[in-house]
């Protein structure tokens, strides 16, 4: 039987080296930016109303799926946001997806579901700072200051469209289609410039819910 090699995980944003241009921000620095690569994606569609299905991936979570539009949930499984009312989308360490996948297919085999691995197809990144609001507003016509904490929203900025997730008050997440990252990227960096950004590394830029999720590929 044919055993393929190794395959290292490429960032989608490797072309613009930000390893080797990551610094730690200073007070001038108004944004700062991190990129959260290679973490796991796996999409979660069934009726709420199902108790077969919220007892299934309860069972595999650790923790019930939230049903409060808007809501973002931290388990043992990772970090779950609320898309629509039928659909979940689960953010996950990239080591424990096939797992998560075998354990979820397994939980549900007899329910009306659908589980999908989209971790090809997605990316993520981390802004904050003292003005990560106002290049935001900038973006796009989300009120993003009312997005509370533990709450995430799918909006667009100029041709492009992410999910952004309050997990604290010092920053955002972006989940956003990889195909995308290049112009999401260019576009960000482009708007903020006059906020001194900051190239950072996750450390220095890190995520309460994400951040842990994070492993050296």
């Amino acid at each position: 039987m044919f055993n393929p090699p190794n395959v290292m995980l490429e960032s989608p944003l490797h072309a613009f080296g930000l390893p080797a241009r990551a610094a730690t921000p200073a007070q001038e620095n108004r944004v700062a930016m991190s990129e959260l690569p290679h973490l796991g994606y796996i999409v979660l569609r069934g009726k709420a109303d199902d108790t077969a299905f919220m007892q299934g991936v309860a069972g595999v979570l650790g923790q019930a799926l939230p049903t409060q539009p808007m809501s973002v949930v931290s388990t043992s499984a990772g970090v779950v946001l609320w898309v629509s009312p039928d659909e979940w989308l689960l953010a996950c360490k990239r080591s424990a997806r096939d797992a998560l996948l075998a354990a979820l297919t397994t939980a549900l085999q007899d329910v009306f579901a659908q589980i999908v691995d989209n971790s090809g197809g997605l990316t993520a990144l981390r802004i904050s700072g003292p003005d990560h609001l106002l290049l935001l507003r900038q973006l796009g016509p989300y009120d993003y200051e009312s997005l509370a904490v533990g709450r995430c929203a799918s909006t667009v900025a100029s041709k492009t469209g992410f999910t952004v997730v309050r997990t604290d008050t010092e920053g955002v997440v972006l989940v956003f289609r990889r195909s995308f990252a290049d112009y999401t990227w260019r576009l960000l960096e482009r708007t903020a410039r006059p906020y001194r950004l900051c190239i950072t590394s996750p450390a220095h830029c890190a995520d309460p819910l994400f951040t842990p999720l994070l492993e050296i590929v």
